[in-house]
C-alpha cells in the first residue's frame, strides 16, 4: 500500500509541476510575442500610442483574432440560447473566449443612438461612478479601445497622438482629455459596463461605478455602493445558495481566466431600458389575449466577467441581444427546451424571469413547433428535455450566423 501511495503522489507530483511550467511558459510566450514594453505592430494593429498599455500582455489573455474584411452592415449576432434543464440556481459559467469580449452586429449605430438619448433623459440612473473609482474607469476605457482596434483593425485605430477613431460612426475621440471614460464607452460600444471593487475593511466587493442604458427594473442610483449580495437581493435563492460562493469567486478571480454566461427572459417588443414607472411597466402584469406571437421576442443578456490588472477592479459587461420568438420554429430542440422551463420551472425563478404575461401565447406555440420538429426528424420522438451540448447555442446554429 505504502508503495501505491507513493507511486501515487510522485506521479501527481509531476503533474503538477508540468501543469505550473506550462502556464509559465504560456505567459511568457504571450508576453514575447507582444512585447514586454510598447507594443507589437503585428498583434496591436492600429494602436500606434506609445503609452498606452498592453493590456493582453498584463493580462495574460490572448488578444482575439483580427477581422479585416468586418463589415457591421451585415454582421449578425451570434443565436445565444442560454437554455439549461434542470433549471437550478447557479451561475452557469463557461472560459471567456477572447475573440468575443465586446461583439459588435449591425445594429450598432441604432443602439448607440439609443443609448446616448436615454444618457440624455435619465443621466445618474445611466452613468455614475463613486469616489475611488476614476482609475478603474480609466483602465477600462483603455482595454476596451485596445479590444476594439486590434478586433476591428478597419473600423477603429488609435493614433500616436491618443486620438481613437471610429470609423462606423465618423467621430474621434481624444482619449488623453477624457474627463469621464464611461461616457466615452456609452457612445462607442453598445454594452453595459459595471465595475466591482473589494472594499478593505469588510473584504466584500461593492459596486462602485458603471454604464448601464439596458437595465429593466432597476437603475444605477439603486445598486451604486451597496456589495454583491445587496445588489443580487432580487435573485431567487441568491442568499441560500450563491451568496458564499460568489464572494470567494470575486476575491480569488484570476486576470488571465475571464468567464461568460448568458440570462434571458421573454419580451413584448425590444425594451432595452425600462423602469417601474413607464406606462409599460403594468402589462408585464397581465395576460393580453390579442397580443400576438410575431411581437415576442427572446432578449438575452450575454455576459463576461474579468478582473482588470491594474485596479484589480472586477467587470462584468454585457449586450443585450433581441430576437423574435417565432425563430425558435426553425431552432432544432429550442421548443421543446423552452416549453419544459416555462410549464416546469420552480415558480419563483419565473416570477423573476416576468414569464406570465407572454406565457399563455408562447407556450401553445413552443408546443407545435416541437411537435412539428418530431415530425420532421429534426428532434427524437422520445426527447427528454436537458441542456445542450451546444450551449449556450443550438445544433446546426452556424448556418444561420454571418459574421
Amino acid at each position: 500500500m505504502s508503495i501505491m501511495v507513493t507511486t501515487f503522489l510522485c506521479v501527481a507530483f509531476i503533474v503538477v509541476a508540468v501543469l505550473i511550467v506550462w502556464k509559465k511558459r504560456r505567459t511568457w510566450f504571450i508576453r514575447h510575442a507582444l512585447g514586454q514594453s510598447g507594443t507589437s505592430k503585428n498583434l496591436l494593429a492600429g494602436i500606434d500610442s506609445k503609452d498606452f498599455t498592453d493590456y493582453f500582455a498584463l493580462t495574460g489573455v490572448l488578444p482575439p483574432k483580427p477581422l479585416p474584411d468586418f463589415d457591421i452592415d451585415k454582421a449578425l449576432p451570434r443565436p445565444y440560447r442560454p437554455f439549461r434543464w434542470k433549471y437550478h440556481q447557479t451561475m452557469s459559467f463557461q472560459a471567456m473566449d477572447p475573440d468575443w469580449w465586446l461583439e459588435l452586429e449591425c445594429t450598432y449605430r441604432e443602439r448607440i443612438a439609443q443609448r446616448k438619448r436615454l444618457y440624455a433623459q435619465h443621466g445618474r440612473n445611466i452613468i455614475d461612478m463613486m469616489p475611488g473609482s476614476e482609475n478603474a474607469c480609466t483602465e477600462l476605457a483603455e482595454m476596451v479601445i485596445q479590444f476594439l482596434c486590434v478586433r476591428y483593425p478597419n473600423q477603429f485605430s488609435l493614433d500616436s497622438s491618443g486620438i481613437f477613431h471610429n470609423r462606423i460612426l465618423g467621430r474621434s475621440f481624444d482619449t488623453k482629455g477624457v474627463k469621464m471614460p464611461l461616457e466615452l464607452l456609452l457612445e462607442n460600444v453598445p454594452e453595459d459596463f459595471l465595475l466591482v471593487q473589494e472594499d478593505k475593511e469588510t473584504g466584500l466587493y461593492h459596486f462602485c461605478a458603471g454604464v448601464s442604458a439596458s437595465a429593466v427594473g432597476w437603475n444605477m442610483s439603486m445598486k451604486i455602493g451597496k456589495a454583491l449580495h445587496d445588489v443580487h437581493g432580487p435573485v431567487p435563492y441568491y442568499k441560500e445558495k450563491l451568496q458564499h460562493s460568489m464572494d470567494r469567486y470575486f476575491v480569488k478571480m484570476p486576470c488571465e481566466k475571464p468567464i461568460q454566461r448568458g440570462s434571458w427572459s421573454l419580451e413584448v417588443g425590444q425594451p432595452l431600458y425600462m423602469q417601474a414607472d413607464d406606462i409599460h411597466w403594468a402589462a408585464r402584469s397581465v395576460q393580453d389575449p390579442n397580443l400576438d406571437i410575431n411581437d415576442i421576442y427572446l432578449r438575452v443578456d450575454w455576459q463576461t466577467l474579468r478582473r482588470l490588472p491594474k485596479s484589480r477592479a472586477i467587470v462584468f459587461n454585457f449586450k443585450a441581444l433581441f430576437t423574435p420568438v417565432i425563430h425558435f420554429r426553425e431552432e432544432p430542440f429550442i421548443p421543446h427546451l423552452v416549453g419544459t422551463v416555462l410549464r416546469e420551472a420552480e415558480k419563483p425563478f419565473m416570477e423573476y424571469k416576468s414569464t406570465f404575461h407572454i406565457a399563455h401565447k408562447v407556450i401553445p406555440a413552443l408546443e407545435v413547433w416541437a411537435q412539428e420538429q418530431e415530425e420532421k426528424g429534426w428532434v427524437p420522438k422520445d426527447w427528454a428535455s436537458r441542456t445542450l451540448e451546444e450551449n449556450p447555442f443550438y445544433p446546426g446554429w452556424q448556418l444561420h450566423h454571418r459574421y
